[in-house]
């Protein structure tokens, strides 16, 4: 029993003197590991198309099915991507979402990756359930967030 004391109050007097790890959060940050998932962004491409093509891959690969896809047929007039198709409707339900990644895995033309930003609370529930507006995002700002982007797709 004493023995178990003198390890705990060894360790305490270890800590003592060491410098405490405290951030000022708001005004100072620490850095995110390279392979951090945070918010999740449907990119735009340069020329203003969608690059998502509507196959509800990553709807079907997502584990929490937090993800809702409606896909449309794209016309001549009316084009929205350079598929046949696109998402006419995209939603994500991120109290659901487990930031998995497997989205973004799923999606064969890197339309939905997760970006750097973690910031997301809110005070109501519906404000949690991201639309296609609120969700895209366009190359040059996705591209800041994760450089491993494929910008000619």
């Amino acid at each position: 029993m004493i023995s178990g004391i003198v390890k705990g109050m060894a360790t305490t007097f270890k800590h003592i003197f060491r410098k405490p790890v405290t951030v000022s959060y708001p005004e100072e940050r620490l850095p995110l590991a390279a392979r951090y998932r945070g918010l999740h962004m449907l990119v735009v491409g340069d020329d203003g198309m969608e690059r998502c093509v509507g196959c509800e891959l990553c709807a079907v690969a997502c584990p929490a099915d937090a993800i809702y896809v409606e896909a449309a047929e794209n016309t001549e007039q009316e084009r929205h991507s350079k598929g046949e198709r696109y998402a006419k409707t995209y939603k994500i339900h991120m109290l659901r979402c487990i930031f998995c990644g497997y989205c973004e895995e799923a999606c064969p033309e890197e339309a939905i990756v997760l970006g750097k930003q973690y910031e997301i609370a809110s005070y109501e529930r519906g404000d949690f359930v991201y639309g296609k507006e609120r969700l895209m995002t366009p190359l040059t700002e996705a591209m800041k967030q994760r450089p491993d982007l494929h910008p000619d797709w």
